[in-house]
């Protein structure tokens, strides 16, 4: 058995043998080929340069003409895109072409949706490019900017979107929105202005906007129908009632308006403003109105006054016996008189202008005031200071003051010097008064001073006053209010001031 396995075995490893043989050089015929065709390939290829919105790309190709080419490439040639060279154009080696793509623009009007491209600069071009017909009164919006037919369109620019790992060919990164285009048709209305009516023709989306639209000036005053706010439709018809300008000068105010009355109390009543009694309207109330007249309003009131003038009373005094010297009691307050007048005034715009005297009569006839003063004199006493007891018929407070020879004023030259008022000489115990308040001749008592005798008088020496004389050689300086005693007996009754004058004042 084992003669014959042997060679079984060789034959079996041969047959493998040859198997792989053969298999390698299958491989090797492939490869073979591979680099043929690719070295065939490679010399028959043609490098074209293609530039594509201004994106250049260098391109291998074995197409004969142009346009496969730049189908191959993936680009997709609208009939507005510009290409440098036919597409009917041979390759060869190295040609150079330019592609230039037109903008993309989205149109819609007329109930459509378009998408083209275009190089148009303007509006009305760009319409034109999608066969949409369009006139002056039409409106259009670019990007949802309201632009007149004939503006220049939005520069659009061009993008490079980010690269990817396969990003294909260099131009496909470029990007860029469509253009937005929206019409807006203009539709016909009839505006009654009070003439002649007239078109417009507005695309507006109500009464007001297309009055604006067309330059219509419009008052406060004026009345629109229909509405300002009402919607604009085709065939609408819109009145317009004017207002009339008018001027109104009125309780110290100049007020300029506008009002669709046709008389001057129609416009009175549409301003709310009143007009009564007496108040005087120029020009009348019933008057036509005219463009920028002028109406004043004089306001007129008619008041009663009544005017008081006041007689002052006379006080009167009078002597009682049995009333103690130097006390008074009111026997009679006195009252003013009154006399009144009423009279009849009249106010334009509130400056009185007229004044008349409708009746006078007295009111209140005056009245004297009447004052009884003291004349009862009785003697009283008192106690100095050194102990001694002294009786008097009268005490008032008056103003000291002291003088002497020295100082009196005189010059020693005068034949007066050193002489009183009664000639006497000057001496201590001597006083200067008012002979009106204490009469020459009498006695009086001053604490701090002693008695005097009221020998002198004095240009300064005027009602509550008196002056303390002294020898030069023992002058002591007087200023100050002191109790001043008229001794007993009191002098005669026509001597005798019994209302004593209330000056100098005591502080």
């Amino acid at each position: 058995m084992s003669s014959i396995t042997a060679p079984l075995d060789r034959l079996e490893k041969i047959r493998i043998y040859w198997g792989a043989l053969g298999r390698f050089q299958s491989i090797a015929v492939y490869i073979t080929l591979a680099l043929f065709t690719w070295t065939l390939w490679t010399v028959t290829s043609m490098p074209v340069t293609v530039t594509v919105d201004g994106v250049s790309e260098t391109v291998v190709t074995h197409r004969r003409t142009l346009g496969p080419l730049l189908a191959d490439l993936g680009l997709e040639l609208h009939e507005a895109d510009r290409v440098s060279l036919p597409l009917s154009t041979p390759m060869r080696r190295n040609l150079a072409v330019q592609v230039e793509r037109a903008w993309p623009a989205r149109v819609v009007a007329d109930g459509l949706d378009l998408r083209v491209f275009t190089w148009a600069e303007t509006p009305r071009s760009l319409l034109a490019d999608a066969n949409i017909g369009v006139n002056n009164y039409d409106q259009v919006t670019v990007n949802g900017v309201r632009i007149g037919l004939d503006d220049p369109l939005p520069v659009r620019n061009r993008t490079m979107t980010q690269a990817t790992y396969d990003r294909g060919h260099t131009w496909e990164q470029l990007s860029i929105d469509p253009v937005r285009v929206r019409v807006y048709r203009a539709i016909p209305i009839t505006v009654d202005d009070g003439n002649v009516p007239f078109v417009v023709n507005t695309t507006a989306q109500s009464v007001g906007e297309a009055l604006r639209e067309a330059e219509i000036t419009l008052y406060l005053g004026d009345k629109v129908q229909p509405s300002l706010g009402s919607p604009v439709s085709t065939g609408l018809r819109v009145f317009i009632e004017r207002s009339t300008p008018v001027t109104l000068q009125v309780d110290g105010r100049l007020i300029k308006t506008r009002t669709r009355g046709k008389s001057v109390g129609d416009t009175l009543t549409e301003m709310g403003i009143g007009v009564a009694g007496l108040d005087r309207v120029t020009p009348a109330l019933s008057a036509e109105l005219y463009d920028n007249i002028e109406i004043s309003i004089v306001r007129v009131q008619q008041e009663i006054e009544v005017e008081e003038d006041i007689v002052p009373f006379d006080t009167v005094f009078e002597g009682d016996p049995n009333l103690l010297i130097d006390t008074q009691q009111m026997v009679a307050p006195g009252a003013e008189g009154i006399t009144r007048r009423r009279y009849r005034v009249t106010y334009e715009d509130g400056q009185e202008v007229e004044r008349l005297l409708e009746d006078e009569w007295i009111a209140q006839q005056p009245a004297l005031r009447r004052i009884a003063y003291g004349q009862r004199i009785e003697p009283r006493t008192a106690t100095t200071a050194d102990g001694q007891q002294i009786t008097y018929w009268r005490r008032m407070r008056m103003s000291a003051s002291s003088y002497s020879a020295s100082t009196a004023g005189v010059p020693t030259t005068a034949s007066y010097y050193g002489r009183t008022r009664t000639g006497d000489v000057m001496r201590f115990g001597i006083v200067a008064v008012d002979p009106s308040i204490i009469p020459l001749r009498s006695r009086v008592y001053v604490p701090g001073y002693g008695v005097g005798d009221a020998l002198d008088t004095g240009s300064a020496i005027r009602a509550k006053r008196i002056d303390l004389g002294y020898d030069d050689d023992n002058l002591v300086l007087w200023s100050r209010w002191v109790d001043v005693y008229l001794l007993w007996p009191p002098p005669p009754a026509g001597q005798i001031t019994w209302v004593l004058p209330n000056w100098p004042v005591e502080r």
